[in-house]
């Protein structure tokens, strides 16, 4: 079912999907799941750092006769080989283009980048480069949001979902770096959930995210994924999670978009996104855009690997005609109560069980270093 999109559009969109044996489908349906993986790892070739082609070097600041400067913070799991040649590739670029030396500073698993972005906002940087998956991405642009200080992108991680959907080059961190002297800042929307693990907490947690937020089966394959397969295996590490997670319980959730009479429905997940393009180009919510101050959400509800197969067919071909487990929504604001404390996950983070979310866009809120005339981003 596809709501009614007369009139101004609504931010946000959300997908429910609900799923009874059958063979033949199953194996469909991991064809399927196949072909996305095949897509996407052909897409994300081991990332050598490479020094790229240096213009002439450009001059100090000329207001206050200073050179600008950079942080990078990076996620050092990433590296397993270590950071050495990383960090004197990244400041040799610097150098070479008139930059003072960047600031180094590392995520740990206490601080995955937020107090690093506050030291190097301290400090005066001109832009803080955020070089590892999309938790790192999401915690240094968390952080960022509202400073007017841009947030560049050094993908690291498996899937680099924001990266991708601002046409940042993913298997190249030399390309990547280069954007930041040749590319433009982009004001993008940042999502905020407020998460209620009891249903009546009066003081909920508050989180920024900027790709995706879910309920459900999506953040159960997160929770699923073993960071050491996830590095050696890539993308299938997340098909045979989802796997596992196919035969879950629905979930009766009550869910308010907007201003509206709240609607409740039996789902497997609920998933707002800030942008829609997954991995190997999937589109999950096609209308999605980083930029346009709404949030697009999709439902999701199959019953069964039948109900499955057909909405993952519906995903992975964007069919227009829509399917009864499949509902997509637009807004600005979106409360989901669940009859039960169901898993969570922000842009691939699972942050455990909760029984109530409230996710709002703050529109604009956050600069982007992005490459000129990036096709992903509408002017």
């Amino acid at each position: 079912m596809t709501a009614g999109r007369a009139g101004p559009p609504a931010a946000g969109t959300v997908v429910v999907v609900s799923g009874d044996p059958g063979t033949l489908l199953l194996l469909g349906f991991l064809v399927l799941l196949v072909v996305i993986v095949v897509v996407a790892v052909a897409d994300m070739r081991p990332r050598t750092p490479r020094t790229p082609p240096r213009p002439e070097p450009i001059s100090p600041l000329p207001s206050t006769g200073r050179r600008p400067q950079a942080a990078v913070v990076v996620n050092p799991t990433k590296f397993p080989g270590g950071l050495d040649t990383l960090h004197a590739e990244v400041e040799a670029t610097f150098l070479s283009r008139g930059w003072s030396p960047p600031l180094w500073m590392e995520t740990t698993a206490e601080d995955t980048g937020r107090g690093q972005t506050r030291t190097a906002l301290d400090a005066g940087v001109d832009v803080v480069l955020a070089c590892g998956g999309d938790g790192t991405v999401r915690a240094v642009g968390g952080a960022l949001a509202g400073t007017g200080v841009p947030l560049g992108l050094l993908p690291a991680g498996t899937g680099n979902l924001l990266a991708r959907n601002l046409d940042v080059p993913v298997a190249d961190l030399g390309r990547a770096l280069d954007v930041t002297f040749t590319g433009s800042d982009h004001a993008i929307d940042v999502g905020r959930m407020l998460i209620d693990r009891s249903g009546r907490d009066r003081a909920p947690e508050e989180h920024a995210f900027l790709v995706m937020a879910g309920m459900g089966f999506d953040a159960a394959v997160m929770i699923g994924v073993e960071e050491v397969l996830k590095a050696r295996i890539g993308p299938a590490a997340y098909v045979l999670s989802g796997l596992q997670a196919l035969r879950g319980p629905q979930t009766k959730v009550r869910i308010q978009v907007d201003d509206r009479k709240p609607m409740t429905r039996r789902m497997r997940a609920v998933i707002v996104g800030n942008c829609g393009r997954l991995v190997g180009g999937v589109a999950l919510m096609p209308a999605a855009r980083v930029d346009d101050g709404w949030l697009d959400a999709v439902v999701l509800s199959p019953r069964g690997i039948v109900s499955w197969a057909a909405v993952t067919w519906q995903v992975v071909t964007a069919a227009r005609r829509g399917h009864p487990r499949v509902e997509h929504l637009r807004c600005r604001r979106l409360q989901v109560v669940s009859a039960s404390p169901t898993e969570v996950q922000l842009d691939g983070d699972p942050l455990g069980g909760a029984r109530r979310l409230v996710v709002e866009v703050d529109p604009g809120a956050l600069l982007v270093r992005v490459p000129a005339a990036p096709t992903g981003v509408r002017p």
